[in-house]
């Protein structure tokens, strides 16, 4: 007992020191020996330890194990198969989804202006024969399908022999194009004909190679939305193959002369193989290039199936025309072409954008057996005339006011003022039968008259006739056959010159006509009219009373083969029908034994009426038949532009209405007239206009009426000292008293200029 209290304050017992032992070994597990009195509690070490050894492993993981923990210096650096083929699939995925979203974004685009750009052509009156083409681009769009297959099939052998079968786009042709461009090589491209056809028809993007990529995907989408006919038929109507020609019917046309449908397989295979340079190796700047690629086409062609051997062998290199590079307004067709444009514009409401690039077929009125007669006629004046002459012809088709033959020059390119339709001449004595037409409307009749002396002083003015020869009284008709100045000068004060200007613009002058003033004396003739203002206004008098608007245009058909203009024919009644029949005989005596027998050569009734102005500046000749009216003008101009007296030459000392403007005329109706029936005009019997029972009977007139000199028989005579003319027998009856007396509304000015027939 004494041992165990003595020591309960020291050491410990052997039985404390067990328990102790025994505790300790439970709560701190060692491997080995050691002192442990200084340690930590055992409870908290190994916590600790498993916790951060948990969390260590955890802060240090990354989503990309590169580079590769674990590996060597060198291995760590590449990537693992797991890595690759990740990779690869993501790549896939991101191609795949970017190709979906551009295929759904990229739209295909409206068809370029350019590429729909076609030619317009316009025709004779036959609507066959082309008279010239309106156009920024030579281009016929023709219908493919009427084509042979080999002559698209040769156009495929040579540019995409994979067309009939791809989708659009040649995957194996663009990794050849893009190893060869990485390698240096020459630049190439792997365009389909689908991608060429996309960059023709709708838009260009090829400049980079986004662009290409723009267009890969538009030619898959047409690929799948249009058959590879259309497709192969769109590309031949818009590709360019040289000479100026875009597509395939242009370029048939310019290198063999003929439409695409009649190609043969030979010249198939040479536009085909000339498609990549067709300047270059045009056969007419380079004929053995041209061969060459010929022999090629032929040789895919035939290794393609498209055609057999037989007709392989058969191939010869064709031949080609001459390239003609004529102008379009070149020539006395310049001057035509120009008025069919500006009608277009003026009648049609056509643009000349539209004109240009909308395939128009355009038909004119245009006669090409009259039109080649007209240019004849005048190119056969006779040598030695002023180089400043000028001549003009219209040749209206009376029922309708369609122009059959117009000359306006011999070359729009060196001469772009129309001689008929832009310049302006005096009218002469062409103007007096619209006071003959005045005052028949006004009550008058064809055995009214005047005094045709001369010289004659009328309201303070002297007038003279042509030669200042003297007639006795005469009537309408006398008046009109010999052109007597001092007659008509007195019918048109007694009418009012304003009364006869009214005829003429009804007939069809122009109301703002330079020269169209008030005075007496306008009745020779002061106004300047253009030719073609002329041949309207007697055209309506050949319509016995009818006007029609004079015109070019027969009718424009569309591209798609609806008629898109055409003009009225109609016409509206001017006159009364009795009125014309009597103006109409009347000037029938101009050509029976007035100023116009040359027109008697016809050998059928014309009306017609001579025409001189002042000093000889203008000398015209208008006559009609019931079915044509023809204007014909000689003027001259000096250096700056302004009028000048003709100079005379040839077998005429002067030049006056009844010479060489005859002449053109005679020799151009001979022609004109040749294919048509001789018709009358209209038995002035059975619609004159007879006021009153002072009409007369036609014999009576006829008898009034003898032969005397005319205007321009007298040509030679002195002015001075005039032959007398044998004198007509007086009229039947004394002149009317049922005209009406006019002084003009202004009198003319002191000092005026005479006035001459």
């Amino acid at each position: 007992m004494a041992d165990t209290s003595a020591n309960g304050g020291g050491r410990p017992t052997g039985r404390r020191l067990a328990d102790a032992a025994r505790s300790s070994s439970t709560r701190t597990p060692r491997s080995g020996g050691g002192r442990t009195a200084r340690r930590r509690p055992a409870t908290s070490a190994p916590a600790r330890s498993r916790g951060t050894a948990a969390r260590r492993p955890q802060g240090r993981r990354r989503l990309i194990n590169y580079p590769r923990a674990g590996k060597g210096p060198v291995m760590r650096w590449l990537p693992g198969w797991r890595f690759l083929l990740g990779s690869f699939l993501l790549l896939v995925a991101a191609l795949a989804t970017g190709f979906i979203v551009a295929y759904s974004v990229i739209k295909v685009p409206e068809p370029s202006e350019f590429a729909q750009a076609q030619s317009t052509s316009v025709y004779y009156a036959d609507g066959v024969t082309e008279m010239g083409t309106f156009a920024e681009v030579d281009r016929t769009i023709i219908d493919t399908t009427t084509l042979p297959q080999y002559v698209g099939n040769a156009v495929v052998a040579s540019e995409d022999r994979t067309f009939w079968t791809n989708s659009g786009v040649d995957p194996k042709g663009i990794v050849r194009a893009l190893w060869n461009n990485l390698r240096g090589g020459a630049t190439q491209g792997a365009s389909t004909l689908t991608q060429q056809y996309i960059k023709n028809y709708y838009v260009d993007t090829t400049s980079s190679y986004v662009g290409k990529f723009q267009q890969a995907i538009m030619a898959i989408k047409i690929d799948r939305e249009l058959p590879k006919e259309q497709i192969l038929g769109s590309y031949l109507n818009t590709v360019y193959f040289g000479r100026g020609a875009y597509g395939i019917e242009a370029a048939s046309q310019a290198f063999f002369g003929h439409p695409a449908s009649e190609m043969t397989i030979a010249e198939s295979a040479l536009l085909a193989g000339i498609l990549p340079a067709p300047s270059a190796w045009d056969p007419a700047i380079d004929p053995e290039q041209a061969a060459s690629r010929f022999e090629r086409v032929l040789d895919l062609m035939l290794e393609d199936g498209h055609i057999t051997q037989a007709e392989h062998d058969a191939a010869v290199m064709p031949e080609t025309i001459a390239n003609d590079d004529a102008e379009v307004y070149g020539g006395p067709n310049g001057y035509l072409l120009q008025m069919v444009r500006a009608e277009l514009q003026a009648d049609a409401g056509l643009s000349a954008e539209q004109i240009d690039t909308g395939g128009y077929t355009i038909v004119t009125t245009i006669d090409k057996t009259k039109q080649d007669a007209a240019v004849a006629a005048v190119a056969n004046l006779p040598e030695g005339h002023s180089e400043n002459l000028r001549a003009a012809l219209v040749s209206i088709d009376s029922a309708t006011g369609g122009i059959v033959a117009l000359y306006g020059g011999s070359d729009y390119l060196t001469n772009q003022v129309n001689a008929a339709t832009d310049a302006v001449a005096q009218a002469g004595s062409t103007f007096k039968p619209f006071a003959l037409v005045a005052a028949l409307e006004n009550g008058d009749t064809l055995v009214n008259g005047y005094s045709g002396a001369s010289p004659m002083e009328i309201d303070g003015n002297t007038f003279r006739n042509f030669g200042n020869v003297s007639y006795p009284w005469s009537n309408l008709i006398r008046m009109t056959a010999y052109s007597i100045n001092t007659s008509y000068v007195q019918l048109n004060r007694d009418l009012g010159a304003e009364v006869t200007n009214e005829v003429a613009v009804r007939a069809g002058y122009p109301s703002d006509t330079i020269g169209l003033d008030s005075y007496a004396q306008n009745v020779l003739g002061s106004a300047s009219p253009h030719t073609i203002d002329i041949a309207t206004a007697f055209a309506t008098f050949s319509a016995q009373g009818v006007r029609h608007d004079t015109h070019i245009v027969a009718s424009v058909t569309n591209s798609a083969g609806s008629v898109a203009y055409q003009p009225s024919t109609n016409g509206e009644r001017v006159f009364d029908q009795g009125v014309m029949a009597d103006a109409t005989y009347a000037m029938q005596k101009v050509v029976e034994y007035g100023s116009g027998t040359t027109a008697l050569a016809l050998g059928r009734p014309v009306a017609a009426k001579t025409g001189s102005s002042s000093d000889n500046k203008s000398a015209q000749f208008v006559g009609y038949t019931p079915q044509i009216t023809t204007a014909v003008t000689l003027y001259q101009t000096g250096a700056d532009g302004s009028e000048e007296s003709i100079t005379p030459w040839g077998e005429y000392d002067e030049i006056t209405g009844s010479t060489y403007p005859a002449d053109i005329f005679t020799e151009y109706m001979a022609t004109a007239l040749a294919d048509l029936p001789v018709v009358s005009f209209p038995d002035r019997t059975e619609g004159s206009y007879n006021r009153g029972g002072l009409y007369g009977t036609a014999q009576s007139i006829e008898e009034a009426t003898t032969p005397a000199p005319t205007e321009e028989s007298t040509a030679t005579q002195s002015a001075e000292a005039p032959t007398e003319p044998q004198q007509p027998a007086q009229p039947a009856q004394e002149p009317s008293q049922s005209v009406p007396t006019r002084q003009p509304e202004q009198e003319p000015t002191a000092g005026s200029t005479q006035a001459t027939g």
